[in-house]
Protein backbone atom coordinates (compact mmCIF):
# COMPACT_ATOMS: atom_id res chain seq x y z
CA UNK A 1 0.00 0.00 0.00
CA UNK A 2 1.49 3.53 -0.64
CA UNK A 3 1.75 5.07 2.03
CA UNK A 4 1.88 8.58 0.37
CA UNK A 5 -1.35 8.00 -1.14
CA UNK A 6 -2.86 7.50 2.14
CA UNK A 7 -1.38 10.42 3.96
CA UNK A 8 -3.41 12.64 5.95
CA UNK A 9 -2.70 15.32 4.53
CA UNK A 10 -5.82 18.04 4.64
CA UNK A 11 -8.74 17.86 7.84
CA UNK A 12 -11.62 19.49 7.17
CA UNK A 13 -13.83 20.52 10.66
CA UNK A 14 -17.45 20.28 9.98
CA UNK A 15 -19.24 23.01 12.34
CA UNK A 16 -17.53 26.09 14.73
CA UNK A 17 -18.62 26.32 18.61
CA UNK A 18 -16.55 24.91 21.73
CA UNK A 19 -16.15 21.68 19.55
CA UNK A 20 -15.22 22.35 16.54
CA UNK A 21 -12.92 25.45 18.02
CA UNK A 22 -11.89 23.65 20.49
CA UNK A 23 -10.70 20.93 17.75
CA UNK A 24 -9.44 23.53 15.27
CA UNK A 25 -6.81 25.18 18.06
CA UNK A 26 -5.34 21.88 19.04
CA UNK A 27 -5.07 20.36 15.35
CA UNK A 28 -3.59 23.85 14.44
CA UNK A 29 -1.33 24.43 17.28
CA UNK A 30 0.11 21.09 17.37
CA UNK A 31 -0.10 18.95 14.46
CA UNK A 32 -0.57 22.53 11.81
CA UNK A 33 3.58 22.50 10.39
CA UNK A 34 2.47 19.27 8.83
CA UNK A 35 -1.27 19.45 8.24
CA UNK A 36 -4.13 22.19 6.06
CA UNK A 37 -6.99 22.44 8.94
CA UNK A 38 -10.37 23.88 7.29
CA UNK A 39 -13.32 24.55 9.50
CA UNK A 40 -16.93 25.24 8.09
CA UNK A 41 -19.33 26.67 9.58
CA UNK A 42 -22.29 28.93 8.89
CA UNK A 43 -23.22 32.53 11.33
CA UNK A 44 -26.63 31.71 10.20
CA UNK A 45 -26.58 28.20 12.74
CA UNK A 46 -26.66 29.05 16.20
CA UNK A 47 -25.08 26.85 18.70
CA UNK A 48 -26.04 25.49 21.67
CA UNK A 49 -23.93 27.31 23.87
CA UNK A 50 -25.59 26.70 27.27
CA UNK A 51 -22.74 24.76 28.90
CA UNK A 52 -21.19 27.31 30.88
CA UNK A 53 -19.86 24.77 33.58
CA UNK A 54 -15.93 23.05 33.13
CA UNK A 55 -14.66 20.66 35.47
CA UNK A 56 -10.89 20.45 36.31
CA UNK A 57 -9.49 18.42 33.83
CA UNK A 58 -9.87 21.37 30.91
CA UNK A 59 -6.57 22.60 32.92
CA UNK A 60 -4.71 19.42 30.59
CA UNK A 61 -5.96 20.89 27.90
CA UNK A 62 -4.79 24.41 28.31
CA UNK A 63 -1.57 22.85 29.55
CA UNK A 64 -0.87 21.24 25.98
CA UNK A 65 -1.41 24.27 24.21
CA UNK A 66 0.38 26.83 26.64
CA UNK A 67 -3.13 29.05 27.67
CA UNK A 68 -2.80 31.07 30.37
CA UNK A 69 -5.76 30.59 33.37
CA UNK A 70 -6.26 34.52 33.73
CA UNK A 71 -6.25 35.04 30.14
CA UNK A 72 -9.04 32.54 29.08
CA UNK A 73 -10.72 33.48 32.02
CA UNK A 74 -10.56 37.27 31.52
CA UNK A 75 -12.34 36.79 27.90
CA UNK A 76 -14.62 34.38 28.98
CA UNK A 77 -16.64 36.43 32.13
CA UNK A 78 -15.53 33.33 33.89
CA UNK A 79 -15.61 32.63 37.53
CA UNK A 80 -13.97 30.23 39.53
CA UNK A 81 -15.70 26.31 40.55
CA UNK A 82 -14.67 24.03 43.46
CA UNK A 83 -18.36 21.72 42.88
CA UNK A 84 -21.55 21.10 42.47
CA UNK A 85 -23.88 21.77 44.86
CA UNK A 86 -27.01 19.39 44.74
CA UNK A 87 -29.89 20.69 46.23
CA UNK A 88 -33.72 18.50 46.93
CA UNK A 89 -31.59 15.60 45.26
CA UNK A 90 -31.82 13.20 48.26
CA UNK A 91 -35.15 14.73 49.53
CA UNK A 92 -36.69 17.93 49.60
CA UNK A 93 -34.81 20.14 51.69
CA UNK A 94 -31.42 18.72 51.61
CA UNK A 95 -28.78 19.67 49.75
CA UNK A 96 -24.83 18.28 49.92
CA UNK A 97 -21.86 19.52 47.69
CA UNK A 98 -19.60 17.23 45.15
CA UNK A 99 -16.47 19.29 45.32
CA UNK A 100 -13.62 18.81 43.24
CA UNK A 101 -11.22 18.02 46.12
CA UNK A 102 -9.55 14.63 47.64
CA UNK A 103 -11.20 13.66 51.29
CA UNK A 104 -8.75 13.02 54.59
CA UNK A 105 -6.49 10.85 54.08
CA UNK A 106 -6.38 7.30 53.23
CA UNK A 107 -4.14 4.38 54.14
CA UNK A 108 -2.44 1.43 52.25
CA UNK A 109 -5.32 -0.82 52.97
CA UNK A 110 -8.40 1.03 52.77
CA UNK A 111 -9.71 4.76 51.77
CA UNK A 112 -10.42 7.85 54.15
CA UNK A 113 -14.39 7.09 54.28
CA UNK A 114 -13.91 3.81 56.70
CA UNK A 115 -12.29 5.85 59.04
CA UNK A 116 -14.48 8.58 58.66
CA UNK A 117 -17.52 5.89 59.15
CA UNK A 118 -16.60 4.66 62.42
CA UNK A 119 -16.10 8.36 63.81
CA UNK A 120 -19.40 9.17 63.15
CA UNK A 121 -20.69 5.75 64.67
CA UNK A 122 -18.77 7.45 67.57
CA UNK A 123 -19.80 10.82 67.40
CA UNK A 124 -16.37 12.39 67.14
CA UNK A 125 -17.26 12.93 62.96
CA UNK A 126 -18.31 15.89 61.92
CA UNK A 127 -19.73 16.22 57.85
CA UNK A 128 -17.50 14.78 55.32
CA UNK A 129 -17.01 17.81 53.65
CA UNK A 130 -15.17 19.80 56.43
CA UNK A 131 -12.24 17.31 55.86
CA UNK A 132 -11.75 18.80 52.33
CA UNK A 133 -10.27 21.77 51.53
CA UNK A 134 -12.29 22.44 47.97
CA UNK A 135 -15.18 21.51 49.87
CA UNK A 136 -15.14 23.93 52.67
CA UNK A 137 -13.80 26.86 50.42
CA UNK A 138 -16.73 26.51 48.27
CA UNK A 139 -18.96 27.02 51.41
CA UNK A 140 -17.33 29.91 52.50
CA UNK A 141 -16.94 31.38 49.54
CA UNK A 142 -13.06 31.77 49.28
CA UNK A 143 -10.50 30.90 46.50
CA UNK A 144 -6.80 31.34 45.99
CA UNK A 145 -4.38 30.02 42.95
CA UNK A 146 -1.43 29.23 45.20
CA UNK A 147 2.24 28.30 43.71
CA UNK A 148 2.81 25.18 45.95
CA UNK A 149 -0.82 23.71 46.41
CA UNK A 150 -3.44 24.70 43.96
CA UNK A 151 -6.76 24.05 44.51
CA UNK A 152 -9.01 21.56 41.83
CA UNK A 153 -10.56 23.92 40.49
CA UNK A 154 -12.51 24.64 37.20
CA UNK A 155 -14.92 27.26 35.60
CA UNK A 156 -18.22 28.67 34.80
CA UNK A 157 -17.52 30.34 31.84
CA UNK A 158 -19.59 31.94 28.31
CA UNK A 159 -19.35 29.06 26.01
CA UNK A 160 -19.95 31.66 23.07
CA UNK A 161 -17.16 33.97 24.55
CA UNK A 162 -14.77 30.97 24.85
CA UNK A 163 -15.24 29.93 21.41
CA UNK A 164 -14.17 32.96 20.26
CA UNK A 165 -11.13 32.79 22.38
CA UNK A 166 -10.00 29.68 20.77
CA UNK A 167 -10.77 30.75 17.15
CA UNK A 168 -8.61 33.93 17.60
CA UNK A 169 -5.86 31.26 18.68
CA UNK A 170 -6.46 29.18 15.81
CA UNK A 171 -6.24 32.05 13.64
CA UNK A 172 -3.33 33.02 15.31
CA UNK A 173 -1.69 29.54 14.04
CA UNK A 174 -3.46 28.98 10.08
CA UNK A 175 -6.43 27.96 10.52
CA UNK A 176 -8.71 28.30 7.19
CA UNK A 177 -12.36 29.21 7.75
CA UNK A 178 -14.91 28.89 5.49
CA UNK A 179 -18.35 30.57 5.99
CA UNK A 180 -21.44 28.54 4.50
CA UNK A 181 -24.41 26.16 4.80
CA UNK A 182 -23.42 22.21 3.92
CA UNK A 183 -25.51 21.48 1.62
CA UNK A 184 -24.72 17.74 0.86
CA UNK A 185 -21.97 15.32 1.96
CA UNK A 186 -20.13 13.43 -0.79
CA UNK A 187 -19.06 9.67 -0.54
CA UNK A 188 -16.36 7.60 -1.82
CA UNK A 189 -17.18 4.47 -3.41
CA UNK A 190 -16.61 2.63 -0.22
CA UNK A 191 -18.66 4.93 1.86
CA UNK A 192 -15.96 7.32 3.25
CA UNK A 193 -16.61 11.29 3.20
CA UNK A 194 -14.72 13.13 0.23
CA UNK A 195 -15.89 16.35 0.44
CA UNK A 196 -18.98 18.79 1.39
CA UNK A 197 -20.66 20.88 -0.82
CA UNK A 198 -21.77 24.53 0.24
CA UNK A 199 -24.93 26.26 -0.43
CA UNK A 200 -22.55 28.67 -2.64
CA UNK A 201 -21.41 25.79 -4.75
CA UNK A 202 -17.95 25.64 -3.46
CA UNK A 203 -16.55 21.96 -2.63
CA UNK A 204 -14.29 21.59 0.18
CA UNK A 205 -12.45 18.18 -0.18
CA UNK A 206 -10.02 16.61 2.68
CA UNK A 207 -8.75 13.29 3.96
CA UNK A 208 -10.15 13.24 7.76
CA UNK A 209 -13.74 14.82 8.48
CA UNK A 210 -14.36 15.75 12.43
CA UNK A 211 -18.21 16.16 12.57
CA UNK A 212 -18.84 19.10 15.18
CA UNK A 213 -22.17 19.84 13.78
CA UNK A 214 -23.97 19.34 17.24
CA UNK A 215 -26.89 17.34 17.93
CA UNK A 216 -27.77 17.30 14.15
CA UNK A 217 -24.88 14.84 13.41
CA UNK A 218 -24.71 15.86 9.97
CA UNK A 219 -21.57 13.63 8.52
CA UNK A 220 -21.61 10.75 11.50
CA UNK A 221 -25.51 9.58 11.62
CA UNK A 222 -26.95 11.37 8.43
CA UNK A 223 -24.47 10.53 6.38
CA UNK A 224 -22.32 7.35 7.53
CA UNK A 225 -25.93 6.08 9.30
CA UNK A 226 -23.35 5.04 12.75
CA UNK A 227 -26.23 4.12 14.69
CA UNK A 228 -27.27 5.57 18.42
CA UNK A 229 -27.58 3.88 21.51
CA UNK A 230 -30.12 4.84 23.78
CA UNK A 231 -30.03 5.78 27.24
CA UNK A 232 -33.10 7.64 27.79
CA UNK A 233 -34.56 4.67 30.18
CA UNK A 234 -31.77 5.74 32.45
CA UNK A 235 -31.49 9.11 31.85
CA UNK A 236 -35.46 10.15 31.21
CA UNK A 237 -35.23 13.70 30.63
CA UNK A 238 -34.86 15.30 26.87
CA UNK A 239 -35.72 18.75 27.46
CA UNK A 240 -34.32 21.70 28.60
CA UNK A 241 -35.03 25.36 29.08
CA UNK A 242 -32.15 27.96 29.35
CA UNK A 243 -31.69 31.56 29.88
CA UNK A 244 -29.60 34.53 31.16
CA UNK A 245 -30.10 36.65 34.01
CA UNK A 246 -28.60 39.94 35.55
CA UNK A 247 -26.21 39.30 38.37
CA UNK A 248 -27.89 39.54 41.70
CA UNK A 249 -24.80 38.93 44.26
CA UNK A 250 -21.25 38.25 44.25
CA UNK A 251 -20.64 35.28 42.52
CA UNK A 252 -20.82 31.57 44.40
CA UNK A 253 -18.08 29.23 43.78
CA UNK A 254 -19.87 26.50 42.76
CA UNK A 255 -22.80 25.75 40.43
CA UNK A 256 -26.07 24.98 41.94
CA UNK A 257 -28.47 22.00 40.60
CA UNK A 258 -32.01 21.90 42.18
CA UNK A 259 -34.13 19.19 41.82
CA UNK A 260 -37.27 20.20 40.39
CA UNK A 261 -40.40 18.05 40.24
CA UNK A 262 -39.85 16.45 36.75
CA UNK A 263 -35.69 17.53 36.48
CA UNK A 264 -33.29 20.02 38.17
CA UNK A 265 -32.50 23.45 37.78
CA UNK A 266 -28.80 24.91 37.11
CA UNK A 267 -27.41 28.69 38.24
CA UNK A 268 -24.38 28.88 36.66
CA UNK A 269 -22.56 32.71 38.25
CA UNK A 270 -20.23 34.36 35.72
CA UNK A 271 -18.62 37.38 36.20
CA UNK A 272 -21.62 39.48 34.84
CA UNK A 273 -24.14 37.29 34.72
CA UNK A 274 -25.86 34.24 35.62
CA UNK A 275 -26.67 30.89 33.27
CA UNK A 276 -29.57 29.68 34.27
CA UNK A 277 -31.68 26.57 32.98
CA UNK A 278 -34.25 23.43 33.62
CA UNK A 279 -33.64 20.16 32.61
CA UNK A 280 -37.06 18.42 32.53
CA UNK A 281 -38.52 14.92 31.33
CA UNK A 282 -41.33 16.22 28.35
CA UNK A 283 -43.22 12.80 29.94
CA UNK A 284 -43.74 14.28 33.43
CA UNK A 285 -43.85 17.70 32.75
CA UNK A 286 -45.24 19.60 29.68
CA UNK A 287 -43.21 22.57 27.96
CA UNK A 288 -45.75 25.80 29.86
CA UNK A 289 -45.10 23.56 33.19
CA UNK A 290 -41.17 24.07 32.60
CA UNK A 291 -40.64 27.33 31.56
CA UNK A 292 -42.80 28.71 34.07
CA UNK A 293 -40.88 26.46 36.62
CA UNK A 294 -37.89 28.26 35.33
CA UNK A 295 -39.18 31.57 34.95
CA UNK A 296 -40.16 31.58 38.88
CA UNK A 297 -37.25 30.27 39.97
CA UNK A 298 -34.67 32.81 38.79
CA UNK A 299 -33.31 35.78 40.30
CA UNK A 300 -32.40 38.61 38.97
CA UNK A 301 -34.04 40.29 35.49
CA UNK A 302 -33.95 37.66 32.62
CA UNK A 303 -31.87 39.15 29.53
CA UNK A 304 -33.95 37.00 26.84
CA UNK A 305 -36.58 34.73 26.88
CA UNK A 306 -36.44 31.05 27.77
CA UNK A 307 -34.92 29.01 25.27
CA UNK A 308 -35.75 25.77 24.76
CA UNK A 309 -33.76 22.76 23.15
CA UNK A 310 -34.89 19.17 23.27
CA UNK A 311 -31.96 16.35 23.35
CA UNK A 312 -31.92 12.92 23.92
CA UNK A 313 -29.28 10.90 26.32
CA UNK A 314 -27.13 7.94 24.63
CA UNK A 315 -24.27 7.95 22.39
CA UNK A 316 -23.04 7.00 19.02
CA UNK A 317 -22.00 3.40 18.39
CA UNK A 318 -18.80 4.27 17.04
CA UNK A 319 -17.33 7.94 17.60
CA UNK A 320 -14.97 6.85 14.78
CA UNK A 321 -16.23 5.26 11.97
CA UNK A 322 -14.42 5.54 8.16
CA UNK A 323 -12.56 8.72 8.10
CA UNK A 324 -15.39 10.86 10.01
CA UNK A 325 -14.26 11.49 13.91
CA UNK A 326 -17.61 12.40 15.85
CA UNK A 327 -16.53 15.49 18.66
CA UNK A 328 -18.68 16.92 20.90
CA UNK A 329 -22.61 16.52 20.72
CA UNK A 330 -22.42 15.06 17.33
CA UNK A 331 -20.81 12.06 19.34
CA UNK A 332 -23.72 11.49 21.89
CA UNK A 333 -25.10 13.31 24.86
CA UNK A 334 -24.78 12.78 28.78
CA UNK A 335 -27.02 16.04 30.34
CA UNK A 336 -25.36 18.51 32.10
CA UNK A 337 -25.93 17.54 35.72
CA UNK A 338 -21.97 17.07 36.35
CA UNK A 339 -20.22 18.97 33.65
CA UNK A 340 -18.88 16.63 31.60
CA UNK A 341 -19.75 18.04 28.03
CA UNK A 342 -16.52 20.06 27.45
CA UNK A 343 -14.13 17.28 28.99
CA UNK A 344 -15.31 14.77 26.36
CA UNK A 345 -14.62 17.43 23.79
CA UNK A 346 -11.19 17.40 25.12
CA UNK A 347 -10.98 13.88 25.65
CA UNK A 348 -12.23 13.17 21.90
CA UNK A 349 -9.26 15.72 20.54
CA UNK A 350 -6.30 14.57 22.96
CA UNK A 351 -7.39 10.87 21.97
CA UNK A 352 -7.40 11.74 18.00
CA UNK A 353 -3.85 13.41 18.25
CA UNK A 354 -2.53 10.01 20.45
CA UNK A 355 -4.06 7.95 17.48
CA UNK A 356 -3.97 10.41 14.67
CA UNK A 357 -3.76 8.82 11.50
CA UNK A 358 -1.05 10.84 9.67
CA UNK A 359 0.24 7.58 7.35
CA UNK A 360 -3.41 6.62 6.42
CA UNK A 361 -6.26 5.57 8.72
CA UNK A 362 -5.82 1.97 10.53
CA UNK A 363 -8.45 -0.31 11.82
CA UNK A 364 -6.83 -1.42 15.15
CA UNK A 365 -6.69 2.63 15.82
CA UNK A 366 -10.30 3.32 15.12
CA UNK A 367 -11.07 0.49 17.36
CA UNK A 368 -8.68 1.45 20.09
CA UNK A 369 -10.44 4.85 19.45
CA UNK A 370 -13.78 3.78 20.00
CA UNK A 371 -13.11 1.36 22.77
CA UNK A 372 -11.56 4.09 24.99
CA UNK A 373 -14.43 6.53 24.52
CA UNK A 374 -16.66 3.84 25.24
CA UNK A 375 -15.61 2.94 28.51
CA UNK A 376 -15.39 6.81 29.25
CA UNK A 377 -19.00 7.56 27.98
CA UNK A 378 -19.88 4.68 30.32
CA UNK A 379 -18.46 5.43 33.23
CA UNK A 380 -19.84 8.84 33.40
CA UNK A 381 -23.48 8.12 32.59
CA UNK A 382 -23.43 5.60 35.53
CA UNK A 383 -22.32 8.33 37.78
CA UNK A 384 -25.02 10.42 36.41
CA UNK A 385 -27.76 7.73 36.78
CA UNK A 386 -26.14 7.57 40.52
CA UNK A 387 -27.88 10.62 41.52
CA UNK A 388 -31.53 10.00 39.83
CA UNK A 389 -31.38 6.08 41.11
CA UNK A 390 -29.75 7.03 44.64
CA UNK A 391 -32.99 9.22 45.79
CA UNK A 392 -35.19 8.91 48.66
CA UNK A 393 -37.93 11.02 47.00
CA UNK A 394 -41.32 9.77 46.04
CA UNK A 395 -43.18 13.17 45.83
CA UNK A 396 -43.37 13.13 41.92
CA UNK A 397 -44.51 10.58 39.98
CA UNK A 398 -41.07 11.53 37.83
CA UNK A 399 -38.84 10.61 41.18
CA UNK A 400 -40.83 7.81 41.75
CA UNK A 401 -39.67 6.25 38.75
CA UNK A 402 -36.45 7.44 39.03
CA UNK A 403 -35.95 5.62 42.20
CA UNK A 404 -37.47 2.18 40.83
CA UNK A 405 -35.99 2.04 37.73
CA UNK A 406 -33.54 -0.50 36.75
CA UNK A 407 -29.91 0.10 35.95
CA UNK A 408 -26.80 -0.65 34.57
CA UNK A 409 -25.09 -3.73 36.35
CA UNK A 410 -21.97 -2.06 36.38
CA UNK A 411 -23.47 0.72 39.15
CA UNK A 412 -25.69 -2.10 40.68
CA UNK A 413 -22.22 -3.41 41.58
CA UNK A 414 -20.82 0.33 43.02
CA UNK A 415 -24.07 0.74 45.10
CA UNK A 416 -23.91 -2.69 46.38
CA UNK A 417 -19.64 -2.61 47.09
CA UNK A 418 -20.03 0.76 48.79
CA UNK A 419 -23.53 -0.09 50.92
CA UNK A 420 -21.81 -3.54 52.16
CA UNK A 421 -17.99 -2.81 52.90
CA UNK A 422 -17.68 0.91 52.19
CA UNK A 423 -15.48 0.47 49.14
CA UNK A 424 -15.32 2.50 46.29
CA UNK A 425 -12.56 2.42 43.12
CA UNK A 426 -11.49 3.69 39.96
CA UNK A 427 -10.48 2.05 36.68
CA UNK A 428 -7.27 3.66 35.34
CA UNK A 429 -9.49 5.26 31.91
CA UNK A 430 -12.47 6.79 34.34
CA UNK A 431 -12.99 10.53 35.19
CA UNK A 432 -14.95 10.46 38.33
CA UNK A 433 -12.70 9.43 41.37
CA UNK A 434 -13.06 7.86 44.79
CA UNK A 435 -13.76 11.00 46.29
CA UNK A 436 -16.68 11.89 43.79
CA UNK A 437 -17.99 9.02 43.91
CA UNK A 438 -18.12 8.87 48.15
CA UNK A 439 -19.30 12.30 48.21
CA UNK A 440 -22.12 11.96 45.92
CA UNK A 441 -23.04 8.29 47.60
CA UNK A 442 -23.07 9.60 50.93
CA UNK A 443 -24.71 12.91 49.92
CA UNK A 444 -27.51 11.07 48.26
CA UNK A 445 -28.34 8.78 51.56
CA UNK A 446 -26.00 5.59 51.04
CA UNK A 447 -24.00 4.73 53.82
CA UNK A 448 -21.71 1.60 54.84
CA UNK A 449 -22.87 -1.37 57.12
CA UNK A 450 -19.35 -1.62 58.02
CA UNK A 451 -15.97 -0.32 57.83
CA UNK A 452 -12.43 -2.02 56.98
CA UNK A 453 -11.17 -3.85 60.32
CA UNK A 454 -7.74 -2.03 60.55
CA UNK A 455 -9.47 1.14 61.28
CA UNK A 456 -10.33 -1.03 64.76
CA UNK A 457 -6.37 -1.08 65.37
CA UNK A 458 -6.47 2.73 66.18
CA UNK A 459 -7.71 3.87 69.61
CA UNK A 460 -10.94 5.84 69.63
CA UNK A 461 -8.63 8.93 71.53
CA UNK A 462 -5.67 8.67 68.32
CA UNK A 463 -8.79 8.65 65.78
CA UNK A 464 -10.33 11.31 67.27
CA UNK A 465 -6.89 13.28 67.11
CA UNK A 466 -6.77 12.06 63.64
CA UNK A 467 -9.78 13.06 62.36
CA UNK A 468 -9.27 16.70 64.31
CA UNK A 469 -5.87 17.17 62.53
CA UNK A 470 -7.37 16.96 58.75
CA UNK A 471 -10.29 19.09 60.34
CA UNK A 472 -8.26 22.07 61.54
CA UNK A 473 -5.54 22.01 58.81
CA UNK A 474 -8.39 21.93 56.21
CA UNK A 475 -10.01 25.29 58.31
CA UNK A 476 -6.18 27.04 58.58
CA UNK A 477 -5.67 26.96 54.83
CA UNK A 478 -9.21 27.95 53.97
CA UNK A 479 -9.31 30.91 56.33
CA UNK A 480 -6.23 32.29 54.54
CA UNK A 481 -7.48 32.54 51.21
CA UNK A 482 -9.40 35.93 50.13
CA UNK A 483 -13.46 35.63 48.65
CA UNK A 484 -13.73 33.87 45.13
CA UNK A 485 -15.06 37.97 44.58
CA UNK A 486 -11.63 39.40 45.42
CA UNK A 487 -9.55 36.48 43.89
CA UNK A 488 -11.24 37.26 40.26
CA UNK A 489 -10.97 41.27 40.84
CA UNK A 490 -7.26 40.85 41.42
CA UNK A 491 -6.63 37.36 39.02
CA UNK A 492 -8.93 37.72 35.82
CA UNK A 493 -11.37 40.48 35.90
CA UNK A 494 -13.43 40.50 32.83
CA UNK A 495 -14.30 44.12 30.55
CA UNK A 496 -17.46 42.84 30.82
CA UNK A 497 -17.99 43.56 34.30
Amino acid sequence: MNNEQNRIKKVVIAGGGTSGWMTAVALTKLLGKNLEVVLVESDDIGTVGVGEATIPTLHIFHRLLNIKESEVMAATNATFKLGIQFENWKTLGEDYIHSFGFLGKDCWACGFQHFWVKGRQKGIATEIGDYCVEHLGARQGRFAVMPNQDLNHAYHMDASLYAGFLRRLSEQHGIKRIEGKIREVQQHMDGAISALLLESGELVEGDLFIDCTGFRALLIEQTLNTGFEDWSHWLPCDSAYAVQTKTTQEPLAYTRAIARGAGWQWKIPLQSRVGNGLVFCSKFMTEAEAKQTLIDNVEGEMLFEPRLIKFKTGTRRQHWNKNCVAIGLSSGFLEPLESTSIHLIHRSIIRLLQMFPSNGIVSADVAEFNRQTKIEMDNIRDFIILHYKATERTDTRFWRYCKNMDIPETLTHRMELFKQSGKVYKFAQELFGESSWLQVLIGQGLMPQQYHPIVDLMPDSELNDFLMSIKHNVRRTVSQFPTHQEFIQHYCKSSLV
